[in-house]
């Protein structure tokens, strides 16, 4: 190929190979970073989107409960979970987003912080004092030697429980927390069944079950409306002069590819892989299960590797059908390194097709608290292969950081790194 047309292909935007196996027009690191936070603000723009239409059917809900309009409230729930799902590869290598994140999507919690619960949860704790301190059921509660006044349930209260004590499963707020009061325990262990609250939990006056429905009917109120005050404010993160976009642009060359590959590296492993995953499966405890009381976890897991691979594409189709793309950390690999690129490109496949086999079999077979069960070991197999998926998929990642010479340091967890720590 001439020179003459080496030029006229690149100028029409297409990747010339050149000598040595690598592209000649690599995209700049501060394109695709600016790919990377346009795709941000346009996901936490759906999860705002969604979280306000959960708003609605709660409100819808609260106003007639039903067992109709409790459905409806939970399957707006399912669907607010698809888009923040996605976000979740922004993570770990963002510092504003993991300051936001606890009050958004912090897990495991223990549920008798906030509400009555089955006496097989027990009543104590040796990690956390406020097991079942119950705010629901006491308008008076002790944190440490101080009194507090929870005779109205406002968003001042229940942002200063969460962690209450520094206990990190004190979550009081977020996605989990409206998912019990929506929900209830999920009581059936790996056995099939999720939470069955009734909707008689939020009727007023007579006919009121378990006591306290106003109390009840304020929190889930105000939890809600807690989740759209703090999503809105993840999305303002990456607006033009959004302070997770800004610290992200000012990196210079390469430096600005190392967040973006922190993140999906961190969520890959330690996060996803190990903590979410591979400790509920060594333990086979459905306590271990993200979305414990739904039993939404198939899709949970399914959409942050969805997510993953938007990232890595550089490529979100929205909930109106607009499509964010751009430069990517994929092209720019690619120019600079493309057999790594092409095997990362291939291991993200990989392990989409292996979670899109879960969620196939979460939706027509078992829920993932079953596959997780002991003896289980078709379904154990099915989670050990999306394991297998994002660990080599956290390898992939690494190699190709390595050749572009980014530096990160990825998450680990002692589910992967040293499994025989692990107990009960």
């Amino acid at each position: 190929m001439t020179s003459r047309w080496i030029a006229a292909l690149a100028g029409a935007g297409f990747a010339v190979l050149a000598a040595g196996g690598a592209y000649a027009d690599a995209p700049s690191p501060k394109d695709v970073a600016k790919t990377y936070a346009d795709i941000a603000q346009a996901m936490y723009g759906d999860a705002v989107t969604t979280a306000k239409t959960l708003q609605g059917k709660v409100d819808a809900f609260l106003a007639d409960p039903t067992d109709a309009t409790l459905k409806d409230a939970r399957e707006a729930w399912k669907a607010a979970r698809v888009p923040y799902q996605q976000t979740e590869g922004y993570r770990f290598g963002n510092k504003t987003v993991d300051d936001l994140e606890g009050t958004v999507n912090a897990w495991p919690l223990d549920e008798g912080l906030i509400d009555y619960v089955d006496d097989k949860y027990g009543k104590t704790s040796d990690e956390n004092p406020y097991y079942t301190l119950n705010v629901i059921a006491n308008p008076k509660i002790k944190i440490g030697r101080k009194t507090i006044d929870a005779s109205k349930i406002d968003k001042k209260l229940l942002e200063s429980l969460n962690e209450a004590g520094e206990v990190e499963s004190n979550v009081a707020i977020g996605y989990h927390a409206i998912e019990f009061l929506l929900w209830g325990q999920d009581l059936n262990g790996t056995g099939p069944g999720a939470g069955n609250r009734p909707a008689t939990d939020y009727v007023k006056g007579d006919g009121c079950t378990h006591g306290n429905c106003d109390r009840r009917s304020a929190y889930l109120k105000v939890a809600t409306d807690l989740l759209v005050d703090d999503l809105t404010d993840m999305e303002k993160l990456w607006e033009p002069k959004g302070k997770a976009r800004t610290a992200l642009l000012k990196r210079k060359g390469a430096g600005a590819l190392a967040p973006i590959f922190t993140g999906l590296g961190s969520l890959s492993y330690g996060e996803l892989g190990g903590e979410r995953m591979k400790l509920g499966l060594i333990l086979h405890d459905p306590e271990e299960e993200h979305d414990c009381f739904s039993d939404n976890t198939f899709n949970s897991h399914y959409y942050d590797i969805v997510g993953m691979t938007e990232i890595w594409a550089g490529k979100y189709t929205r909930l109106d059908g607009t499509v964010v793309e751009g430069p990517s950390p994929k092209t720019y690999a690619e120019a600079k390194s493309p057999d790594e690129a092409k095997k990362l490109d291939d291991l993200f496949a990989d392990t989409l097709a292996k979670a899109q086999v879960m969620k196939t079999r979460g939706e027509t077979v078992e829920a993932y608290d079953q596959m997780i069960g002991e003896g289980n070991a078709d379904g154990n197999k099915v989670v050990q292969d999306v394991i297998d998926g994002l660990v080599a998929q956290t390898h992939g990642i690494e190699a190709v950081v390595a050749k572009l010479g980014v530096k990160i340091t990825v998450e680990g967890s002692d589910s992967l790194d040293a499994p025989d720590k692990v107990t009960q």
